[in-house]
């Protein structure tokens, strides 16, 4: 069953941010292809969120906190993100090497 696949404010936030970053550090082309993976996977979440892990941070929060891992060492990101029945909620997409979630980040 394929569900709806939402990007809540920071997720995207993060998505833009990093990809700026990138731009800056790397190339624009590179900023370009990273997101265009990125989002790719976020997309194929639609139809594989169940497979992903509960994050490290869900029980510290208290939420079905799940983590979709994105890309290769040393450049690995981590999607997290909610499900029901009909909707995954990507909530926020950062760099592997950043410390846990807060209750603020969420």
């Amino acid at each position: 069953m394929a569900r709806q696949v939402n990007l809540q404010p920071g997720a995207y936030t993060d998505t833009r941010e990093i990809a700026r970053f990138i731009a800056h550090r790397v190339s624009p082309a590179s900023a370009a292809h990273w997101h265009a993976r990125i989002s790719a996977a976020i997309g194929r979440l639609a139809t594989n969120a169940d497979q992903w892990p509960e994050a490290d941070e869900a029980v510290a929060h208290g939420i079905d906190l799940r983590v979709m891992l994105n890309g290769k060492r040393p450049h690995v990101y981590r999607v997290l993100f909610t499900l029901d029945d009909q909707t995954v909620n990507v909530l926020r997409v950062r760099h592997a090497a950043q410390d846990q979630l807060t209750s603020d980040d969420i």
